[in-house]
């Protein structure tokens, strides 16, 4: 292990008082490190803070303040191919990776790292394609944390047309020897610094605009659009998840935030993912897009309702991957998070926010 540095954006500054390091992966992949303490007393643990594609750890800066101040350590990390952590093809800003079982490399290291560093119970808040890998840990008891949260998971992507086919066609190209290659079409250009009208990640201009601004300053922790063997391997990732029994097999209680307007992953799949959930519920924020961390404050404040909610939680001092809480237990916090009553959905059912 060495230490490593954070990005300092003279107008987007990284939270204080962290410390960022880099450590190495089962394989061997340089991956970048960065933890912070809590601000405030009681502490309740430590939360994974787990990124989506394309995205660095500076970008969630914010998001590490709000932990912070709810009494929680924070870990987060780059995915390898990504921000800080080590690339895999000469032209650096590729989205690449070459297989499933090297992003679950990085997750094993980043779970290692939390148990040796940071104290319990733990807990996850991970995002998208993060999201969807912490969910597929969850299934074989490989995700030792108390509970998850998981935003918007990557179940299925509606941001390609096709599906099946660019499935088929990605490991076609995988074979052939293309896996390192752009996606046709694709590019260097981050997509965080593309205009900000149309965009399919956020309707908040304000922190468009940040993310934008640390994409365009840090060209080295940013990438552009994806490599064919990035998409076989998300591809063979959502398989996985998609399978009648995945969703029963998480034995991770977890709270699935899914965004009604999101044009990125397939709301209806996350809905239908949660419906066979043995111990977790899906909420709805009607109005927001894909990266709900980055919305509105209007979208947050729901968000953080639920968040609070259902984390540490009444089963928070189980041992980190004990198993699922009871259903009467799950059914009351659920009926809580979304105002109780006798309307409040039971578990597997999906509440929308508006």
């Amino acid at each position: 292990m060495a230490d490593a540095e954070l990005f300092a954006h003279p107008d987007y500054p990284p939270p204080g008082h962290g410390r960022a390091w880099t450590a190495r992966t089962r394989d061997g992949a340089q991956l970048r490190f960065a933890s912070w303490r809590p601000t405030v007393k009681p502490v309740h643990g430590t939360i994974l803070l787990v990124q989506g594609r394309a995205e660095f750890i500076e970008r969630y800066g914010e998001t590490v303040g709000e932990l912070r101040r709810r009494g929680f350590h924070v870990l987060t990390f780059d995915w390898r191919g990504q921000g800080g952590s080590q690339r895999f093809v000469s032209r650096a800003r590729k989205g690449h990776v070459g297989r499933l079982r090297h992003y679950e490399a990085d997750l094993a290291l980043a779970m290692a790292q939390m148990q040796e560093r940071l104290p319990g119970p733990y807990f996850a808040l991970a995002h998208s394609m993060g999201a969807a890998l912490c969910l597929d840990a969850a299934r074989n008891d490989r995700l030792p944390v108390a509970r998850l949260v998981a935003l918007a998971p990557m179940l299925e992507l509606t941001i390609i047309e096709k599906p099946r086919r660019a499935s088929r066609l990605a490991g076609a190209l995988f074979w052939l020897g293309f896996g390192k290659n752009f996606v046709p079409g694709g590019g260097d250009t981050a997509i965080a610094t593309k205009p900000f009208e149309g965009n399919r990640l956020t309707g908040d201009p304000v922190r468009y605009a940040r993310n934008s601004a640390l994409s365009a300053a840090a060209r080295h922790l940013s990438i552009g659009d994806p490599t064919i063997a990035w998409v076989r391997t998300a591809f063979r990732l959502m398989a996985r998840l998609a399978a009648p029994h995945a969703a029963r097999e998480v034995r991770v209680p977890t709270l699935v935030i899914a965004a009604g307007r999101d044009r990125i992953v397939s709301t209806p799949a996350i809905e239908r993912f949660a419906a066979r959930l043995k111990t977790g519920q899906a909420l709805i924020l009607r109005e927001a897009r894909h990266e709900i961390l980055m919305e509105s404050d209007a979208i947050r404040a729901q968000f953080w309702a639920a968040f609070d909610a259902f984390i540490p939680g009444e089963d928070a001092d189980l041992a980190a991957g004990a198993g699922s809480a009871g259903e009467q237990g799950q059914r009351s916090l659920m009926q809580r998070l979304v105002g109780g009553g006798e309307d409040a959905p039971a578990p597997g059912g999906a509440a929308p926010v508006p």
